[in-house]
C-alpha cells in the first residue's frame, strides 16, 4: 500500500481535468490518495472529480480548499457555510472521506481550517485582488479569525495512536516558515490569507510525522522540528515552474 498526495488540481481548467482522466484506473487500486483541496468551485466538477478518483485509488481522503466554499451568481447557497455542508454532503456520496482513519501501522488524519491573518495583515491590495473577499459569503457575526476558527474545531477529537505513523493534512498551511526563502516581496502580499497557526497546535498535539497542506501553489518537501511538511499542488495550467504536475507518494508500507 503506497500513501500519494496531489492539492490544488483547480478541474475548471481542462488541461486538468485531462490529466485527471488520464490517471491509470489500474495501477493505484490498493493505494490511497490524500487530495488537500481546490478542486473546484463548481459542485458538479468537484463531483466528476471525486467519482474519477474514488474510482481509482482504495479510499480517496478529501478536505475541501478555498474554492470550493467560494459563492457565485449560479449557486444556491446562501452563505459558504451552506457550500460548505453541500461539499460535505458530496465528499460522503461519492464515497470520498473527510475523517480520520486508522489502521494498525498509519493514520490519516484530514484537517479543516482557514486563515485568520496569523501569518500577517492583509493591504489595501490583498483586498483588492483577493477573490475570496468577494466570493465568499460567511454570517455577519464572523470574521475571518472566527472563519478559522470555526473550522479548526471541527477537527476534534484528535488522537494519535501509540505505533502509527501518523499523516495529517489540511488545504490551508499551518505556518508561515513552510514557505521557501526565495518567494519575492512582491508575492508575500499573499501570506496573510495563506493560513493559521491554529492548524499547527493541533499537528502538533497528535505529533504528525508528516503533514501535507496545499493554496500556495509553491511544491516544497521541508523538515521543521521534528515534522515533514509537504505540498505537491498541481496548480494551473501555466505554473510549470513552481508545480510538478504529478502525484508524488510520500508513504509504503
Amino acid at each position: 500500500m503506497r500513501v500519494f498526495t496531489v492539492s490544488d488540481v483547480h478541474v475548471d481548467f481542462d488541461a486538468n481535468a485531462t490529466w485527471i482522466a488520464g490517471l491509470s484506473t489500474q495501477d493505484y487500486r490498493n493505494d490511497l490518495l490524500i487530495l488537500a483541496g481546490d478542486v473546484s468551485g463548481s459542485l458538479r466538477l468537484l463531483e466528476g472529480c471525486l467519482i474519477a478518483l474514488v474510482g481509482r485509488f482504495r479510499t480517496v481522503f478529501y478536505v475541501p480548499g478555498n474554492h470550493e466554499l467560494w459563492v457565485t451568481r449560479n449557486d444556491e447557497s446562501k452563505t459558504s457555510l451552506d457550500k460548505f455542508e453541500k461539499v460535505r454532503a458530496i465528499t460522503e456520496n461519492c464515497g470520498a472521506r473527510g475523517t480520520a482513519w486508522h489502521d494498525d501501522k498509519l493514520s490519516i488524519v484530514p484537517m479543516l481550517g482557514w486563515y485568520d491573518y496569523s501569518f500577517g495583515k492583509p493591504g489595501d491590495e490583498l483586498n483588492e485582488l483577493w477573490m475570496d473577499f468577494r466570493t465568499c459569503k460567511w454570517p455577519q457575526s464572523m470574521g475571518m479569525r472566527e472563519v478559522a476558527s470555526y473550522f479548526v474545531a471541527m477537527n476534534q477529537p484528535l488522537f494519535r495512536p501509540a505505533s502509527n505513523t501518523v499523516i495529517s493534512f489540511s488545504h490551508f498551511l499551518p505556518r508561515i516558515d513552510v514557505m521557501p526563502h526565495y518567494i519575492s516581496e512582491r508575492n508575500r502580499i499573499l501570506y496573510p490569507v495563506l493560513g493559521t497557526n491554529l492548524l499547527e497546535q493541533q499537528i502538533r498535539q497528535i505529533r504528525s510525522d508528516i503533514h501535507v497542506y496545499g493554496h500556495s501553489h509553491v511544491n516544497r518537501r521541508v523538515k521543521i522540528d521534528g515534522i515533514t511538511y509537504i505540498n505537491n499542488a498541481f496548480g494551473y495550467p501555466r505554473e510549470t515552474r513552481i508545480a510538478a504536475k504529478r502525484l508524488l507518494c510520500i508513504y509504503q508500507d
